[in-house]
């Protein structure tokens, strides 16, 4: 196998998303054990400038793809780009992140290389000069593990299921303009109706409900979530009812999720919920059940009614911030 390891980095609002440096501390595991370098791959129009967090985690060169047709990252354009980046670099192996954008690119540039992919990836090893992916299969219900067959490997990983870990890089920053044929689709304008919603794999708080809100009012949820400045989250059984959209789901088959505090209001605690959230920092969970199986790994466990619970939490965070404000 090629020595290499290329990452294809993610971004928004001026910042790398915290998939990328996950990505990036894999990407440096492998290398340092086949014997290679690690490149972080971008479309520079939109960047972030500071690349020394990318060399923190490991990046030894840092690639910023430039084309005057390319002023957002459309998947066409973009993996054109990565294509011809990848055929001039040689890599081994090709990480992207599991996203909406990931998926996309990912898929287009497996076919133009006619590369083997893994998609939804969640754990990696090398054995006997081979690359095996672990993913979920059948709703979660097994975890296969795939050898990915010829050069490049390429594998879109599921955020916050890798450790990110910080052995620094040289971050060599490099400039390239690879000649593609103009794309068929370019972004003209972005008109945005109302603020993007806080992706849940980006929040470091996130308050979830589960079947126990009776119905798809999540007001006092919502609520609380923006008084701590988090997002909202769901089990699969509010998704499946309709309640909450699937972007909210938070399990095995939903986004895999590991913020500073995770509030789990009316969540029994299925095996599936507990692999998207059971890594969080701190999780509260809420629940009249007090043989709920998500008390099993709760750090503070709350038996009552959410109904009650939750609105005097809002009450007494309110109370809190208001304190610090006035004696500011």
């Amino acid at each position: 196998m090629l020595s290499d390891v290329m990452v294809v980095t993610e971004h928004a609002a001026g910042k790398f998303r915290r998939i990328t440096y996950e990505l990036i501390s894999e990407a440096r595991r492998l290398a340092d054990e086949l014997g290679g370098d690690v490149t972080a791959v971008g479309i520079e129009d939109g960047l972030p400038t500071d690349e020394s967090e990318l060399a923190a985690f490991g990046a030894d060169s840092i690639l910023k793809l430039t084309h005057p047709d390319l002023k957002q990252d459309v998947g066409e354009g973009h993996s054109d780009l990565l294509k011809v980046v990848i055929e001039d670099g040689t890599p081994g192996i090709v990480l992207f992140a599991a996203t909406i954008q990931g998926r996309d690119i990912s898929g287009r540039v497996a076919a133009g290389l006619k590369a083997g992919l893994v998609m939804d990836c969640i754990g990696l090893r090398l054995e006997n000069d081979g690359l095996i992916a672990k993913k979920p299969l059948y709703g979660g219900k097994i975890i296969a593990e795939l050898s990915v067959a010829g050069s490049p490997k390429l594998v879109a990983v599921r955020p916050n299921v890798l450790e990110r870990s910080t052995k620094a890089g040289k971050g060599i920053v490099t400039s390239v303009s690879p000649e593609i044929k103009a794309p068929l689709v370019r972004v003209l304008d972005i008109d945005l109706d109302e603020t993007p919603k806080l992706d849940l794999t980006e929040a470091d708080v996130i308050v979830s409900g589960g079947r126990g809100l009776g119905g798809p009012d999540f007001k006092i949820l919502e609520e609380l979530a923006d008084l701590l400045g988090g997002a909202v989250g769901a089990s699969r059984n509010v998704v499946d009812e309709g309640w909450r959209p699937q972007s909210d789901q938070v399990g095995q088959t939903g986004k895999v999720v590991s913020p500073k505090l995770y509030v789990a209001c009316g969540i029994s605690g299925a095996m599936q919920h507990l692999a998207g959230m059971s890594t969080s920092e701190c999780i509260v969970a809420i629940n009249s059940d007090p043989d709920a199986l998500i008390f099993k790994i709760a750090d503070y466990c709350v038996v009552d009614d959410l109904f009650t619970v939750v609105p005097a939490m809002t009450e007494a965070i309110k109370k809190i911030k208001s304190r610090c404000t006035n004696q500011s």
